[in-house]
């Protein structure tokens, strides 16, 4: 029994040798290893974790401190109106893909105006889209005293406009989509019929059309006329032929 408690002992003792370096490589590794606090570590460059303090944390947060703060209004003298928003279908091979249709005229109330058709998956995207595709197609237009230099007629598709200049005070009359795009384009005093379809988007465009079509009219020069007193300029006498010369006129003899 002596011998077996012995031999049970010295086991111990050799175990807990063994067991002793290995905890305190264990240890040292926690301390000074990749992952510790010590120099040799990853996280040890920035102090922390990647959105702790550490330097990387804080260049992330600046950067995103900052934006927006200088940012300017851009095309804010551009007026928008939207003139017609539907919602279309697209037929896919896994069923129908609903989205918007969006028709914004967009002007600066002073001669310039665009037009833009497009589509989203809702009605802000797809009138941003319209917005931005009316901005790149502005046409500039002749304004003569509020009203248009001369009669127009245009058509497109199955749409037809007609505008006639009118005299001050007599204001827009015209019906539907022309109003608003006659509006926005600075004119005051127009007087305007449609005589085709009805579609507002072929409206707009044959009346955005028929603004483009004007042209300036040249300024008469006024007649003035000449004094009583004012002598006119004498006609210039033509010299007689000498006698015994035949003249041009007559056929010379054989």
């Amino acid at each position: 029994m002596t011998e077996a408690k012995t031999a049970q002992q010295n086991n111990a003792k050799s175990a807990a040798q063994a067991v002793a370096p290995a905890e305190a490589k264990s240890s040292g590794s926690g301390a000074f290893g990749r992952g510790g606090v010590g120099s040799g570590g990853r996280n040890s460059r920035g102090g922390g974790g990647r959105g702790g303090d550490g330097r990387s944390g804080d260049r992330r947060g600046g950067r995103g401190r900052g934006r927006g703060r200088g940012r300017k209004e851009v095309d804010s003298e551009f007026d928008q109106k939207v003139i017609d928003i539907a919602r279309v279908t697209r037929v896919m091979a896994g069923g129908k893909r609903m989205s918007f249709r969006a028709c914004v005229v967009v002007g600066d109330h002073k001669g310039r105006i665009g037009m833009g058709v497009k589509k989203g998956a809702d009605v802000a995207s797809a009138v941003n889209k319209a917005v931005n595709q009316a901005k790149k197609k502005l046409i500039n237009i002749h304004i003569t005293g509020g009203t248009i230099p001369h009669q127009t007629v245009v058509k497109f598709g199955a749409a037809r406009i007609l505008l006639k200049p009118a005299p001050a005070g007599t204001g827009i009359i015209a019906g539907g989509p022309v109003r608003p795009t006659l509006e926005i384009a600075g004119l005051k005093d127009v007087v305007s019929k449609m005589l085709g379809s009805k579609n507002k988007i072929n409206n707009v465009a044959a009346t955005i059309m028929a603004l483009s079509t004007l042209r300036a009219r040249p300024e008469r020069k006024s007649k003035v006329k000449k004094a009583d007193g004012e002598a006119t300029p004498e006609a210039k006498e033509t010299p007689a032929e000498p006698a015994g010369q035949p003249s041009q006129s007559q056929p010379k003899p054989l």
